[in-house]
Order: C-alpha cells, then structure tokens, then sequence
C-alpha cells in the first residue's frame, strides 16, 4: 500500500467533491471513509486510475450518508445523479484547501488538525497520537473546526502568512506516536509551494530543511538533548542542508525579505559553519536586525541577545535582555548561559536550576537540571 501516494491525492479528491456540491465537512467524511477502502483493498486489487476510484467510492459514501439524512432530502434530489465513469478532472484544489484549513475563524490548534486530515490524509488516529490526547478528543475538535468552515465559500483568496504559520506548529511538534510531524509537514509545505509561486512559501520549506538536517544530531543515544554547539556535525544531512540553502538563495534574490526567508539564512549560516567556533556569529547578528525589524517579537529579540553575547561578548549579550520581560520562555535559561560564558559559575548554576523548573518538556528540564549539577561541581573542586 502506498502511503503517500493516497495522502497525496487527498486534497484533490476532497477538492472534486466540494465542487460537485458536497459541503466540506460531508466531503471530508466520504473522502476518509474511501481512504480507510482504499487501504483494505488496493494491496489485492490495485485500481488502473488511483484518484479516479478514490473520487467514486467517496462521493458514493457521501450520497449514502446523505440518503441516510432525512433532513438532506431536498440536496439528494439535486445530487443523485452519480456522474459518468471516466478518468477524475486533473484540477488541483490543495491550494484553496490549505486557505480553507487555516481559516482565520480556526484556532491554531485545530487549524492544525484539520490541515493534517484534509490536506495530509492523517487519520484521526493518527493526528490524536501525534498530539498525545485521547482519539475522542481530536475527533471533537475536528469535528468543529469542518462545522466552522463548511460554510465558507471555497472560491475566495486566503492568506498565505496564516497559511504557513500552521505548517510552522506542524513542523514544530516534530514526533510522537507513528507519525513524524516534522516530515508531515515538509511534504505539505513542498506540496503548497508547487502550488503558488511565492518567496516566504520557499523560506519556510528552506527553513524546514536546514533545521530537520540536524535533526539526528540533537540527542544523545540515551535520549538527551545536545546543543548546537556540541553536535557532531558529520550526522548532519549535508543533502537536506543543500536543498535548502539553494532554494532559500532563489528566494532571497527575489528581494521581497520575510520572516521565514530571514530565520532560513540563520539556520544557513549555522549548517555552513565546519565547527561551532566558526560560526559568523556577527552575520547572524545582522539577520537577526533584519528579523527584529520584520516581527518585533521578544522571542526574536531573546535569540538575538544569545547571537550578540557570541558576537560581542557575554557581557554585551546580557545588555541586551535588559528591554526583555523576564517571564518569556527559555529567558532564564539563556541569563544562565550567557552568566557562564563570562565566568560567573555560581549565579549561572543558580539560573539553570531555576530554568529547569519553567523547562517546557522533560528533555529541556533534564538538560538544564544537568547544566546546573555539572557547574556546582565544577565549583565545589
């Protein structure tokens, strides 16, 4: 059974039954329903023409359902009459699925979940696992989210930022369960950008890429974190890492700068570094005022001071918290860090102790709890 062959044609086959007249959280049953089919029987009976069978069985599964709506007599008067056999119409409606999972009436979380249903044919189950809840759970929530956006008309433009920012959460929830969001989400960002001819699209795919090239390298074989500094750079996906810097370098020399264009040409200039001490920590500074400049967001403004303190010095670094609310995540641990590059063990322990306990997951804690254990040791000697 081929996968990804069926999420693939997901998006358009939802698409097809929308336009034929199915409302979208009908469509969106019918069409799961032919892909749990498709599963049980193409392995012993492969079909000559994959979509076009995906389209039958669905839109058959959404006239039964309909039939079986009392309330919906009057839509199968109107819809009853199956179309003629014949190879599926080539149209593409990915793009104006993506816009209709990222409606702004959504809430990320299930803008999220509905983009990984309709647009990455996840079951539910497997969304619901990903995201560690209950499979009732996120059956609610999708649920909700089709309810919401089942009225909105399938024809108007939707905006490619809010768009990209739930392909963003996707690929920041990286693994869990048996499905790696991390690589969902690069299938999907690399689907929208055949899609629509746009630089931020390719910023944050070059993105995706240059942080997901590391991704062996993060963690120890026992499972903890190691940071960017002591990775060893030779599991780094030096295959991933060019893809990306090509496709960010076509987008910067379109010279319409964004957010995501701006964060891929730091990750760029930490995967060209041959070892941590070569990093061009003052280019990455400058990226950094170019990022500021594009956001404002204190999250920014935080990453930036660690860059500055490499740049210029720990002390210069920890001038430039000093705007920065003291409650942003990860900002203790950062005043921690910075506090040891200059030489202060006994604060810098005090401060990654007290991360540790804001830690956002066990892994983060774990390491910051052994950065603390690790620096009162050194000072007790």
């Amino acid at each position: 059974m081929n996968e990804v062959l069926l999420r693939s044609l997901t998006p358009s086959v939802l698409g097809i039954l929308v336009r034929r007249g199915a409302d979208f959280a009908a469509a969106e049953d019918a069409v799961q329903e032919a892909l749990v089919e498709a599963v049980r029987v193409w392995p012993d009976d492969p079909p000559r023409d994959p979509k076009g069978w995906l389209v039958t069985v669905a839109w058959r599964r959404f006239l039964d359902a309909t039939r079986a709506d009392t309330a919906r007599r009057r839509r199968e008067d109107r819809l009853d009459e199956e179309p003629a056999p014949g190879p599926a119409p080539a149209t593409d409606d990915t793009l104006q699925l993506y816009f209709l999972c990222a409606h702004p009436s959504l809430t990320p979380s299930s803008a999220v979940a509905l983009t990984l249903r309709a647009v990455g044919g996840l079951t539910t189950r497997q969304i619901a696992q990903a995201y560690l809840v209950p499979e009732a759970t996120m059956a609610q929530r999708i649920s909700r989210a089709k309810r919401t956006v089942s009225g909105v008309r399938f024809d108007q433009p939707g905006d490619v930022a809010t768009v990209l920012r739930v392909l963003y959460l996707v690929f920041n929830e990286g693994y869990s369960g048996d499905v790696d969001l991390a690589a969902e989400a690069i299938r999907l960002t690399r689907q929208l950008a055949a899609a629509i001819d746009h630089p931020e699209v390719a910023g944050l795919l070059a993105l995706m890429l240059l942080h997901h090239a590391r991704r062996a390298a993060r963690t120890a074989p026992d499972g903890s974190l190691v940071p960017l500094a002591e990775q060893d750079r030779g599991r780094w996906d030096t295959k991933a890492i060019a893809e990306g810097v090509t496709i960010l370098q076509l987008a910067l020399n379109r010279d319409e700068l964004g957010e995501f264009q701006a964060q891929a040409a730091i990750a760029a200039l930490h995967a060209d570094a041959p070892a941590a001490e070569e990093t061009d920590w003052v280019q990455i500074v400058e990226w950094y005022d170019e990022l500021v400049g594009l956001t404002d967001s204190p999250v920014v403004r935080l990453n930036r001071a660690v860059a500055v303190g490499e740049a210029d010095g720990p002390r210069a670094g920890l001038a430039a918290l000093a705007a920065l609310d003291d409650s942003l995540p990860r900002y203790t641990a950062v005043v921690a860090y910075l506090h040891e590059r200059d030489g202060d063990l006994r604060t810098a322990a005090r401060l990654y102790a007290e991360a540790a306990h804001k830690a956002p997951n066990l892994a983060e804690r774990d390491h910051l709890t052994r950065q603390a254990a690790r620096l009162n040791t050194r000072g007790s000697l």
